[in-house]
């Protein structure tokens, strides 16, 4: 048996957007084994830097943290996708920079998360649906972002679930950032499975070190 922590932003603190529906809290709660709990500190509109202040709640009796985090910084940095250009390369280096601000800040944020010293789970930031207006320019941009997720996650060997391929039907989201019931779903079955064992949880295996 065990209790886990949501920590992060509207990806799981997401009940103002499925009205009448269960977030994603409540179906976690539903798809654990019996005797497991889990709890929301994660706030919608946070972003990376605020998880600081969701780790000073975290209860005693916690045994598991997944963090899900970083689609805000993002969106606090989407301005750089209508600045002016010359070339091709001079606005690869607005998005470096970009990235290079999100990895100081995810950094920091998850030095204290592993602080807390229990087992820990990192979240991908989603894809837009395919529907939304300027699909590929985000999800382009966005695989900058999650490159930083994805190093944090191998580097610490801690494991990663990836919402770009668990969300990957615009019915999964309520709108553009905010997942719908439907995908709330699925990622509290890819969370109870890989936590708690409940259900299938198919797994990759990366070689970093």
């Amino acid at each position: 048996m065990g209790h886990i922590i949501l920590l992060g932003d509207s990806i799981f603190d997401n009940g103002v957007y499925v009205p009448g529906q269960r977030d994603v809290v409540k179906q976690l709660r539903a798809a654990l084994p019996q005797g497991w709990k889990a709890s929301l500190l994660a706030v919608d509109g946070a972003v990376t830097r605020g998880v600081a202040s969701q780790l000073t709640r975290i209860p005693a009796d916690a045994t598991h943290l997944v963090v899900s985090v970083g689609g805000n910084d993002a969106l606090g940095e989407s301005h750089i996708l209508g600045a002016p250009a010359r070339m091709v390369g001079e606005a690869l280096m607005m998005l470096a920079e970009a990235q290079q601000r999100f990895a100081g800040n995810y950094a920091y944020m998850l030095e204290g998360v592993l602080g807390r010293r229990l087992p820990t789970a990192l979240c991908t930031i989603y894809d837009t649906p395919t529907s939304a207006p300027n699909h590929r320019i985000i999800k382009t941009a966005l695989a900058l972002f999650n490159d930083v997720i994805t190093r944090a996650a191998f580097g610490n060997a801690l494991p990663l679930i990836d919402f770009r391929l668990i969300c990957s039907e615009d019915e999964d989201y309520a709108n553009p950032i905010e997942p719908s019931a439907k995908g709330g779903a699925k990622i509290a079955a890819a969370i109870a499975a890989l936590i708690a064992g409940s259900g299938d949880a198919p797994r990759s295996v990366v070689v970093a070190r």
